[in-house]
């Protein structure tokens, strides 16, 4: 009996885009760019969190548990393939709060192709 050959490694896919930049497709403050994510994150940043977990496939009390943003921020970065590290992951979502929630559904909406730049 013998082992299958791996021939080549396994990449991140690119959901609702062709672009692999290594990078977000926003910045951190590019709030306007999505008016829908911008209006919910400045009423209520809560509904987002839980709003993008769903979104992202996610339960949605994910966005209400401690560390579950920063579990969803590696999550997504990894399956964009997007630059970083976990300790930045946990750095943005607990200093940055609001504006990297309001980039992670950004995001999310922009590979998924609900919204266009």
């Amino acid at each position: 009996m013998s082992n299958p050959v791996i021939t080549h490694q396994p990449a991140a896919s690119s959901y609702g885009t062709n672009v692999q930049t290594g990078e977000w497709s926003t910045g951190l403050c590019s709030c306007c760019s999505d008016l829908f994510v911008c209006v919910v994150g400045c009423l209520c940043p809560l509904a987002l969190s839980c709003y993008t977990a769903d979104k992202y496939g996610e339960n949605c009390c994910l966005g209400c548990l401690p560390g579950g943003m920063t579990a969803m921020r590696t999550h997504m970065r990894l399956t964009y393939g997007i630059q970083g590290t976990i300790c930045n992951d946990a750095l943005m979502t607990c200093c940055c709060g609001v504006f990297e929630v309001c980039r992670m559904a950004r995001e999310m909406r922009i590979r998924n192709g609900e919204v266009t730049l």
